[in-house]
């Protein structure tokens, strides 16, 4: 038995090529470094990630990005949402996996 904390990783996968997909994630737990380690366990490391796969001609970092956090306020009881536009670099990846 491997030895660890319980880390829940769900995925679907969006688009895919030969060599690459975008997947959609969502995580039950947040641990260091979950997506990273995970994808790898798998086969599939993350495009860029020099720790757990290898680096890439296609992107300059981890080919990683939190479009939506959900979380829960410690402050006030409300949930906070906050969404961030894809930023041009995963843009150009997925125009580059549609071909």
């Amino acid at each position: 038995m491997e030895s660890g904390q319980r880390a829940v990783t769900h995925y679907e996968v969006l688009k895919s090529s030969k060599d690459m997909s975008v997947v959609l994630i969502r995580l039950e737990t947040g641990k260091t470094h979950q997506i990273r380690v995970h994808f790898s366990h798998i086969g599939h490391p993350l495009i860029g990630d020099t720790l757990y796969g290898k680096e890439s001609t296609l992107i300059n970092r981890q080919a990683l990005h939190a479009y939506k956090l959900r979380f829960k306020s410690i402050r006030e009881d409300k949930i906070i949402e906050v969404v961030a536009d894809i930023p041009e670099d995963i843009k150009s990846l997925i125009k580059y996996i549609e071909k």
